[in-house]
């Protein structure tokens, strides 16, 4: 599905204007002003799977909280933000072929990070419970209660658990939000299938920290499947070999000059890839 059509950063001549205008010279930087119009990149066309590649420092990022904060995308965690960067937007056009969009959200390596914090902070709680309820256990299984009061029915119960059940299966049984389940990989993982539904526009900065190669290989599966039968939109940056490999992605390259589209099996980092293996290959 496409919904978003085309997105135009501004001009050069806008930013000739813009600057011109000012009075005040105490800035050092007016970024993200001259950024991409110095890439000679004016224009993304979409595709229901677009992505921006390019090395650290090359703008992916910018161009998405670009994007996403003039679609209004939600978002989960803060981003840096310099002094013109509203001004930068405002200047922006965003141009869409359908707008009966549901879901619009940016999600980011530190909105990943977070969740995988807040479910570490939810372990260590549960570890101290964990050892309470192991003390339980062991204190219900082997004594003789007997029902006294309408208060001791609980207790009962318990009792009786303990009795019919391994220490395991017991504690599991009485642990509330037992999310150990997961390891960080699946944690991460389980985040973006939580955050991903249909009918929506989903702008991911690179999604392949904290994954294990075979999780980007789901996480391609999952974002396939979303875009041809839920009727969902990608904007994606990456340098993840897997994610790049896409079928039908539209790849912009930000390491050159201008901004060109390219097939994933020509850009630098993947020809690193393949020279590598290829050097290794009687290894296998």
């Amino acid at each position: 599905m496409l919904y978003l059509d085309n997105f135009q950063f501004a001009d050069r001549d806008f930013e000739d204007n813009f600057f011109f205008a000012m009075r005040r010279t105490c800035y050092d930087t007016f970024y993200p002003f001259r950024l991409f119009s110095e890439m000679g990149w004016d224009r993304v066309d979409f595709e229901p799977i677009t992505i921006f590649y390019g090395s650290n420092g090359s703008g992916k990022s910018t161009a998405l909280n670009v994007i996403a904060e003039k679609i209004g995308a939600e978002r989960e965690t803060a981003y840096n933000r310099s002094n013109f960067f509203e001004d930068y937007v405002e200047s922006c056009r965003a141009n869409f072929t359908n707008e009966r969009f549901v879901n619009n959200c940016i999600i980011t390596s530190d909105g990943v990070f977070d969740c995988m914090l807040d479910i570490r902070n939810i372990n260590n709680r549960i570890d101290g419970k964990r050892e309470d309820l192991f003390d339980d256990y062991m204190e219900l299984k082997y004594s003789h209660f007997q029902l006294e009061t309408l208060n001791d029915i609980e207790k009962l119960k318990k009792s009786n658990l303990a009795k019919r059940k391994s220490q395991s299966k017991f504690v599991r049984n009485n642990l509330v939000n037992n999310v150990r389940e997961y390891s960080n990989g699946e944690s991460a993982f389980q985040y973006f299938i939580k955050k991903i539904d249909e009918n929506g526009i989903y702008i991911l900065d690179e999604p392949e920290n904290s994954l294990s190669p075979e999780r980007q290989l789901e996480l391609v599966k999952y974002i396939a499947n979303a875009a041809r039968y839920f009727n969902c939109q990608f904007i994606i940056s990456t340098h993840s070999p897997f994610i790049l490999s896409i079928d039908g992605a539209k790849i912009y390259d930000l390491d050159v000059n201008p901004v060109d589209i390219r097939k994933w099996t020509s850009l630098e980092n993947i020809k690193i890839y393949h020279d590598f293996f290829k050097k290794h290959e009687e290894e296998f």
